[in-house]
């Protein structure tokens, strides 16, 4: 979603023969706040938004038996050890949007993509043109989950949209690679063009010498320049990244990054270098997070038309725009395969658009868990990448507890048997998906989740 500085269940779906959801028509948009679903997905609790974070929840991270939730206003953990009865930990305070992060060992790092007058977790907004002022990444030592300890923070040009977290291959450090985009001429910290991002190594023996180490210029020739033109018709130019995934046992990463998609070589994590660049300048307005597929042979793109406010899941917009892009990796090359979007209309109040995801991990298939805000949480089948196939969904009718389109699933991840989705405004919600596709993942154990650093599955019962 753009930085804020930046510009109980009814079964309707019908399966088809082939087993795929049969999408519902713009006349079949459930009643405010009604639960719709295929069958294959159960709707185990949901953990309402503890009171303390006044904000929205944003994005997710997963270790051991723990949940970790971000929110403009701080983040949570949660116990997950018996996921029907999922629980709070602990709520941290902590205001400075949007709380993306990554854990490590007892280490937890939170982006700040929220110019603030210091970097307390008592600071105030404070606009970036103050050279004084302050944003970029928190980190805090989350070992005694009931009471997480703020250690370090580090600053950033143009703040921290997202992270990235990127181990060494020694176990001596992890890097974090921060991107974060939209630079201004009147930001003394973040000056245009901004066509790189920001590296932080953190020692793992003393967490508090982190410090950005380089920031490397992914777009020497400026990346691409963008389409003028208004809502939906603009395409973003290239001034920064929105997303980096890294898959670090295989030495590379997929970068989203406004007007570019690109491939990176991360075999010295100090040193990426981009060995691919691909861009489509008749669909997609906004490049937002990269997935890959568990051989790193193809990348799931998302286009985040409209910034995750606008109603563009309608026959309006159509199918191809705020969707999914497949590209399959040739000769070190992308390949465009196909598009994906949700084909259930969503009402003109709902905000919906292709947003955060991870795979479920079935050896031999592509299949992935993703958020479309107020379209809900859509499970896709991509081992044909030029034919991918919703094979369950899970979503609630127009959320009448916030103001139009400002709702929804923010992220929605696949985590030891159970898919969690982060929902803005009414908590943490528990699936379990029951499909013959998919039901190979349960024996599949991981000991953490960074949806933006991505290992390969492990044998079953590891």
């Amino acid at each position: 979603m753009f930085s804020l500085r930046r510009a109980l269940t009814l079964v309707t779906a019908v399966v088809a023969m082939a087993g795929t959801v049969l999408p519902a028509q713009a006349a079949d948009v459930p009643a405010p706040g009604e639960i719709v679903m295929s069958p294959n997905i159960q709707h185990v609790t949901n953990v309402p938004k503890p009171e303390a974070l006044a904000d929205i929840h944003t994005d997710m991270a997963f270790q051991g038996d723990y949940a970790y939730v971000g929110n403009y206003y701080g983040f949570s953990i949660y116990d997950i050890k018996r996921p029907k009865r999922t629980s709070l930990v602990s709520s941290v305070v902590c205001p400075g949007g949007q709380m993306d992060m990554s854990v490590y060992g007892n280490l937890l790092f939170g982006s700040v993509d929220s110019s603030r007058n210091d970097d307390s977790c008592n600071s105030t907004s404070q606009p970036a043109s103050v050279k004084e002022s302050w944003e970029g990444v928190r980190i805090f030592d989350v070992s005694d989950k009931a009471n997480p300890k703020y250690i370090k923070s580090v600053e950033t040009n143009c703040g921290s949209h997202t992270n990235t977290l990127v181990p060494d291959r020694k176990g001596e450090n992890v890097y974090i690679y921060v991107s974060s985009y939209s630079p201004n001429a009147s930001f003394p910290d973040c000056q245009p063009p901004h066509d790189l991002i920001s590296i932080i190594k953190v020692p793992l023996r003393d967490p508090t010498a982190a410090a950005v180490i380089a920031t490397p210029n992914l777009f020497p020739d400026g990346g691409f320049g963008g389409v003028p033109g208004t809502y939906p018709n603009g395409k973003s130019a290239t001034t920064g990244c929105h997303d980096i995934t890294a898959y670090p046992e295989k030495g590379i990463a997929a970068g989203a990054c406004m007007g570019d998609g690109i491939l990176l070589d991360i075999r010295n994590p100090e040193q990426p270098k981009v060995t691919a660049t691909v861009r489509d300048e008749a669909n997609f307005a906004f490049w937002h997070s990269a997935t890959f597929n568990n051989d790193g042979t193809k990348v799931i793109f998302t286009d985040e038309l409209g910034g995750g406010t606008r109603a563009t899941c309608n026959e309006t917009i159509g199918p191809n725009r705020g969707a999914n892009a497949y590209y399959d990796i040739v000769n070190g090359q992308l390949q465009f395969r196909s598009y994906f979007k949700i084909a259930r209309h969503q009402a003109d109040t709902e905000n919906c658009v292709a947003h955060n995801g991870s795979l479920i991990p079935v050896k031999g298939r592509d299949i992935m868990v993703q958020a479309w805000y107020q379209g809900g949480i859509s499970v896709v089948d991509f081992t044909d990448s030029a034919h991918p196939q919703e094979i369950a969904f899970f979503e609630r009718g127009p959320d009448n507890t916030a103001p139009a389109l400002s709702g929804g699933f923010w992220s929605a991840y696949y985590y030891n048997g159970y898919i969690y989705g982060s929902d803005f405004n009414l908590g943490l919600d528990v699936l379990k998906i029951n499909d013959w596709r998919t039901n190979r993942a349960n024996g599949v154990k991981m000991r953490s989740l960074n949806a933006q650093t991505q290992t390969s599955y492990p044998e079953h019962g590891h």
